[in-house]
């Protein structure tokens, strides 16, 4: 298979802490180099970074994704680095702008021009990071100052973007995107080529296409697929993810899911990398014995890219 690199998201939703640590452990016995953290009303993503990475030592770690509105860039900005000072640099910054649902009903924010507030907020972001002091003055976004982290470096930063307008900052601005819910005709004919032309018209280096998906190693894929579109049912109902399905020919986020026997999901895994993914975000499904059977392909696949 095409040079892809594969991580695992980690279960860190209605979990112990605990148990999240032994799942990141397990991931490093198999032979699985990245473990990334959702945030799901559970676990803050970035301090249970910090304080598994120690724990975890073989572990690199990524947050898919951060949310951006309720968190200023000075403040994100410390919060990133002190998690690279905590776990040696090991940390890919994943951030998006969520939805307007979150952003709106739960945070109490506008939702206005999200690309707009994108914008605004990575070019604050991204200088302080690399320690630079930051007198940024946007429509909607100040932030003046800069953040002092001795020995941290600054993190790769991705964005979970799906739509034209989003793809083409993270473009420009950022190292490259987290997509989910896009299959390979998505990332081949509209994530990839709208990501790459604005990163190449930036004069930045070829971006990470990082592609979120489920996958399941069973002999059941049908069953599977039921359960998952009955468990994931509003999710299509999202006007962003609703976009990216429609482009991808998807009825919901079940139709995308890779499930079969281990040469099936391997087929689909290099289809998604010849339409354009470097990386790949496996989240296992299935009973606990399909999932340890996913993992073991996982890793056997990643130890040839």
């Amino acid at each position: 298979m095409r040079s892809v690199r594969i991580g695992l998201l980690l279960n860190a939703f209605g979990t112990h802490l605990d148990t999240v640590a032994d799942e990141a452990r397990e991931a490093v016995r198999t032979g699985l180099t990245t473990g990334w953290l959702a945030e799901q009303g559970g676990w803050d993503a970035l301090t249970t970074a910090a304080a598994l990475g120690p724990q975890v030592p073989g572990l690199a770690w990524g947050t898919s994704v951060v949310p951006t509105y309720p968190r200023h860039p000075l403040t994100l900005a410390a919060q990133a680095l002190t998690v690279q000072a905590a776990t040696g640099n090991r940390l890919t910054l994943g951030v998006g702008v969520s939805h307007r649902h979150v952003v709106e009903d739960q945070f109490g924010y506008s939702f206005d021009r999200p690309a707009r507030h994108l914008r605004s907020y990575l070019s604050a972001l991204v200088p302080l990071l690399r320690g630079e002091s930051v007198r940024h003055e946007g429509e909607t976004l100040r932030a003046v100052g800069s953040v002092t982290a001795p020995g941290a470096e600054p993190p790769s930063v991705l964005v979970g973007a799906l739509g034209p307008s989003m793809l083409r900052v993270a473009g420009e601005l950022a190292d490259g995107t987290i997509s989910v819910w896009a299959g390979p005709t998505a990332l081949a004919r509209h994530i990839v080529p709208t990501l790459t032309r604005a990163a190449e018209g930036a004069g930045r280096p070829a971006p990470r296409v990082v592609a979120f998906l489920l996958v399941g190693v069973t002999a059941e894929p049908e069953a599977r697929r039921t359960e998952l579109s009955e468990r994931f049912t509003r999710i299509q109902e999202i006007p962003s993810y609703r976009a990216v399905l429609d482009r991808e020919g998807a009825a919901g986020p079940a139709d995308t899911a890779v499930l079969g026997d281990e040469a099936t999901v391997e087929r689909a895994l290099r289809a998604l990398a010849e339409a354009g993914a470097t990386e790949l975000i496996a989240s296992p499904v299935g009973t606990p014995e399909e999932q340890s059977r996913t993992k073991e392909l996982l890793a056997a696949l990643s130890s040839r890219t």
